[in-house]
C-alpha cells in the first residue's frame, strides 16, 4: 500500500494514465471540464511548483482552501499533499501560509497579512477579468508558467499532517484504500467539495481503486439521474 499521495498518483499514472480521473461540470453555467490521470498530475505538479518557487511555501505549512465544489480545489488540495503541506478550511484562516480563494470570498482575506492566491473559476482556469485587490495573486496567470515536473526541496513523507486535524498523510491513504465508496475502476458522482474533512473521500477513495470522479456544482434539480447514467457512474453521494 502507498503512504503518501504522490506516491499513489505515481502509481496510478502507471497503471492508466490516460483514464478520466477528474470530471467537473457547472449546470448553471453550463461548463463541463475532464483531466486524464495525466493532465491532473500535471495540473498538481505546476500548482505544487508555483506553492513552493513562487510562494516559498514548505513542507508541514498551512494551506486554506476557500473554494466551492470545483476541479481547481481538488489540485490544491493534492498539491498541498505534493509538497507535505497541511490542509485546512477557512475555518483555520488565521494560522495560514497561504490562503487560496474564489471569486465570492476575495473580499475576507487581507494579503498583507499572508500569501493570498484567487481563483476565478473560470473554464479553462482562466485569469480574472478584472483587477484584483492589492497583493492578491491571480492563479490562472501565474500557474501556467510553472514547471510541468516538480521537484520537492523536502519530499513529504508518510507522517506527514495531510488534514489540520493531525491526519497524517499514511492514515488517509489507508482510510481510502479501505473505503467501499466505489468498486475497483469505479467512478463517483458527487457535488461534495473535495477541500472539506468529509470530500476528502471524494477524491482519495476512486483514486486509491483506480476510478475517477465526477463532481457537479450547482447540480440541476432534475438532472442527478441523466447525469449519473451518462457518465456511467457506480456510485453516488451529496451534500
Amino acid at each position: 500500500m502507498t503512504t503518501t499521495f504522490p506516491d499513489l498518483l505515481a502509481a496510478q499514472l502507471r497503471v492508466d494514465g490516460a483514464r478520466p480521473l477528474v470530471t467537473f461540470y457547472d449546470d448553471a453555467t453550463g461548463e463541463r471540464i475532464e483531466l486524464s490521470v495525466v493532465t491532473f498530475a500535471n495540473w498538481v505538479a505546476k500548482t505544487a511548483g508555483m506553492l513552493q518557487d513562487e510562494l516559498d511555501a514548505e513542507r508541514g505549512g498551512l494551506l486554506v482552501v476557500d473554494l466551492p465544489t470545483h476541479w481547481q480545489g481538488v489540485v490544491w488540495v493534492a498539491a498541498a499533499w505534493t509538497l507535505g503541506m497541511r490542509v485546512a478550511g477557512p475555518e483555520r484562516a488565521s494560522g495560514a501560509d497561504v490562503v487560496v480563494c474564489g471569486p465570492g470570498s476575495l473580499t475576507s482575506y487581507d494579503a498583507s497579512e499572508r500569501t493570498v492566491v484567487a481563483c476565478s473559476l473560470r473554464p479553462l482556469g482562466g485569469r480574472f477579468t478584472e483587477p484584483l485587490p492589492d497583493g492578491v495573486l491571480d492563479y490562472g496567470a501565474v500557474v501556467l508558467g510553472q514547471p510541468d515536473a516538480f521537484f520537492p526541496l523536502d519530499p513529504p513523507v508518510p507522517g506527514d499532517v495531510a488534514w489540520d486535524d493531525g491526519t497524517t498523510q499514511q492514515q488517509l491513504l489507508a482510510e481510502a484504500a479501505a473505503d467501499d465508496l466505489v468498486p475497483q475502476g469505479g467512478r463517483l458522482l458527487t457535488d461534495l467539495p473535495a477541500t472539506t474533512r468529509a470530500g476528502l473521500r471524494t477524491l482519495l477513495a476512486p483514486l486509491a481503486h483506480g476510478g475517477g470522479t465526477v463532481w457537479v456544482r450547482n447540480p440541476a434539480a432534475d438532472g442527478w439521474r441523466h447525469r449519473a447514467d451518462s457518465e456511467r457512474a457506480t456510485a453516488t453521494l451529496r451534500s
